[in-house]
């Protein structure tokens, strides 16, 4: 399983850390696929950088946040801009289109193309 995790770095008393994308079997300063950002907690301005892009591709993916990985991207804004695609994708394909005259003719899958040509 592919874990979205943190990873360590920095002097002692001062921590940074990096957010990774790893095997869950790697150790937690071990191997890894990729660096999506990193954390600074005693930093004061701009603590956290994380490229979105790249998390929603692993997370699209199948990749399991650790729950603190899981409540920075939610400071990001991460989690909260897939939850509203994924609500409106699911508002868009729960409603019935309905044509211009109001016709439910022209939605009903006339025309499709299904018959022999």
């Amino acid at each position: 399983m592919v874990r979205i995790r943190l990873r360590r770095v920095g002097r002692k008393k001062a921590p940074m850390y990096r957010i990774i994308v790893a095997d869950s079997k790697s150790p937690r300063d071990g191997r890894f696929i990729e660096i999506i950002g990193q954390y600074a907690p005693r930093t004061g301005d701009q603590p956290l950088n994380v490229n979105i892009e790249r998390a929603n591709y692993w997370l699209d993916v199948g990749a399991q946040p650790s729950d603190t990985v899981r409540s920075l991207l939610r400071k990001a804004g991460v989690m909260k801009a897939r939850h509203e695609q994924r609500l409106a994708r699911k508002l868009t394909s729960s409603a019935v289109p309905v044509g211009e005259n109001g016709d439910e003719e022209s939605v009903s899958g006339a025309g499709t193309g299904t018959a022999a040509e």
